[in-house]
């Protein structure tokens, strides 16, 4: 594999630096970089301004916003807004229904949905995961029964992650509860939030935020003409998605850029010099390093509707590479970490009180996307064949 950049290459990075770094407002880069919490208002600037410069969707089919580029380039686009703190584009629009439509829709579906999706005018959530539908998510309980030319929906939907903003949530629901397996008899279907029979109701997490919800469905009817693609194959239209989402999981710039804080911070309190702190800093970024260049021979992805399953390998470890940043960074905060969100004036400075809800929040990244054990049994099967 060609690690080093070609001089059209090089021209490319440069391209998208300016972009990142001249059109994305630098108080909100700033917030990225320093891990506080962006809001609905900073994720829509930032994938509005990407879009207009037609950097939201380059993985979509070129009608529809795509690129024609070239694995590496596609690699880049993703590298270089990570590692300049742009908030990526909002990735239930861009990694995940986006090209389950652009893949699997009608035409009209295409039509009416894509642009919108594209541009951020349609805020999507993800209605997968139930109370007893988690990493089994084959065992979704959520129905949906045909009556004329609409669906009936009843069930209840969790962890959807960003539900207060979004307008629309793409559903698994079982449309054939008699289905001979259980990931048969399984539809992906296209829901208004405005829909009467529809609660959202929120979750506080243990850093304190909320960023994820509980979805209840009672007797929703859905127009039938929302369903994409054919009914009860809605479990390949989800892996395909999946295997998209895993792979952007992996957050390989973020990872770097969060060693790069540890390193610069465990310098300043001289935690460099003990051995044993050095070795473990040493060993993440060579880890990294190693995750970094799986992910560039995974960069092609999903294709022609079939999911990589290397991209479970992206998942596990780089969800692992992350929790292991973020517990270096607590170690180097120390005591500084306990004052969290106690106003000015105090003595532990701003990035050492983020350290630890910062930690807590990452614990799920072993969870969503699929529990890294999900991945381990994929992998055992998919790839090395046991």
């Amino acid at each position: 594999m060609q690690l080093a950049l070609t001089p059209e290459e090089v021209a490319f990075r440069d391209e998208l630096r300016t972009v990142y770094t001249t059109k994305i407002p630098a108080e909100i880069r700033d917030r990225v970089r320093r891990g506080v919490e962006i809001d609905r208002d900073d994720i829509v600037s930032s994938h509005k301004i990407l879009h207009e410069h037609g950097l939201a969707v380059p993985s979509w089919p070129v009608e529809w916003g795509g690129k024609d580029w070239t694995p590496a380039q596609h690699q880049m686009w993703l590298d270089e807004m990570q590692l300049n703190c742009v908030p990526e584009p909002l990735n239930f629009n861009t990694k995940m229904v986006g090209p389950v439509i652009a893949e699997f829709g009608s035409q009209e579906i295409k039509e009416r949905f894509l642009p919108p999706t594209a541009a951020l005018d349609i805020w999507w959530c993800q209605g997968f995961s139930e109370p007893e539908a988690g990493s089994d998510l084959a065992s979704l309980r959520t129905t949906a029964q045909r009556d004329g030319d609409t669906y009936v929906v009843n069930g209840q939907k969790t962890w959807t992650t960003l539900g207060q903003y979004a307008d629309w949530i793409f559903c698994l629901v079982r449309t054939d509860p008699n289905a001979p397996k259980k990931q048969a008899g399984i539809s992906f279907l296209l829901i208004d939030l405005d829909t009467p029979g529809i609660t959202m109701r929120p979750i506080k997490l243990v850093d304190g935020s909320v960023e994820v919800n509980e979805v209840f469905f009672e007797d929703v009817r859905v127009p039938a003409d929302q369903l994409v693609g054919e009914e009860n194959q809605g479990w390949s239209y989800a892996k395909f998605l999946l295997g998209n989402e895993r792979t952007g999981i992996a957050q390989v710039g973020r990872t770097k850029l969060r060693l790069a804080e540890v390193k610069k911070r465990a310098q300043e309190r001289g935690l460099l010099a003990d051995p044993l702190f050095a070795a473990r800093l040493a060993e993440a970024e060579n880890d990294v390093l190693a995750l970094e260049l799986t992910q560039a021979r995974v960069a092609s992805g999903s294709k022609g509707g079939k999911p990589n399953p290397a991209s479970s390998v992206l998942k596990l470890r780089g969800s692992q590479l992350q929790q292991v940043a973020t517990e270096l960074l607590m170690e180097v905060a120390g005591p500084d970490l306990l004052p969290f969100d106690a106003g000015d004036g105090i003595v532990a400075p701003e990035w050492a009180q983020h350290s630890a809800p910062t930690y807590l929040n990452y614990r799920k990244t072993s969870i969503y996307g699929g529990s890294n054990e999900v991945q381990r049994s994929i992998i055992s099967s998919t790839i090395l064949g046991l």
